[in-house]
């Protein structure tokens, strides 16, 4: 059997403890808020969940939260601070990439998680088939950029992403009012990044 590898073993511990990584997710999560009108009946994945920055930020205005990553070391970080959330919380390893997940949810939301997955077209697809009637995604990722966002682009599939193409995956997957927002921007010592929140209605 193949041994999986985690490419996040040796950064979870201390993944929380970038400021900017924690103002992108609390961005993410009020435009989210902002955008799509969220109760306290609702359950979301949180694909690629990782320690749980995202998902902290939008706890206060639903149900539950179900995370999903197929890293076992952040979602051991995950676990560990669960109790901080303002709603339920549930923690499933899996790999959508190879895998499925025969669940539904009122919304998927996601943060720079999708560029590490080589076949979005499949997974927008899988998205669809999960979601309940009327359910939504809310995926933020980066902006097509030149491959210098990551100091090691080990387990990158996609320097970014120009939206136009996005959308269209969408839409083929049978998404309806995909809309874009500007979600931040991320300054680094060699360049500008920007964050897109993308949003989508079955």
């Amino acid at each position: 059997m193949e041994t999986k590898v985690d490419h996040f073993a040796e950064k979870s511990k201390t993944w929380d403890m970038n400021s900017k990584r924690v103002q992108n997710a609390q961005g993410i999560a009020e435009l989210i808020v902002n955008n799509i009108k969220l109760d306290k009946s609702m359950e979301l994945m949180d694909f690629g969940a990782g320690t749980g920055l995202l998902s902290y930020f939008v706890a206060p205005y639903v149900e539950k939260i179900v995370a999903v990553d197929n890293s076992p070391s952040m979602l051991r970080e995950f676990q560990s601070k669960c109790g901080q959330f303002s709603c339920n919380t549930e923690v499933i390893e899996k790999d959508l990439s190879t895998d499925t997940l025969e669940r539904k949810f009122d919304g998927i939301i996601s943060s720079m998680t999708i560029h590490h997955l080589e076949d979005i077209p499949a997974l927008f697809s899988k998205f669809y088939k999960m979601l309940d009637e009327h359910g939504f995604i809310a995926i933020a990722d980066l902006d097509s950029e030149d491959g210098t966002f990551h100091s090691d682009n080990e387990g990158v599939f996609h320097y970014g992403f120009d939206r136009h193409l996005l959308a269209e995956y969408a839409q083929k997957a049978g998404f309806k009012d995909v809309t874009f927002s500007l979600a931040n921007k991320i300054s680094k010592p060699h360049a500008e990044f920007t964050v897109f929140l993308m949003t989508a209605k079955k």
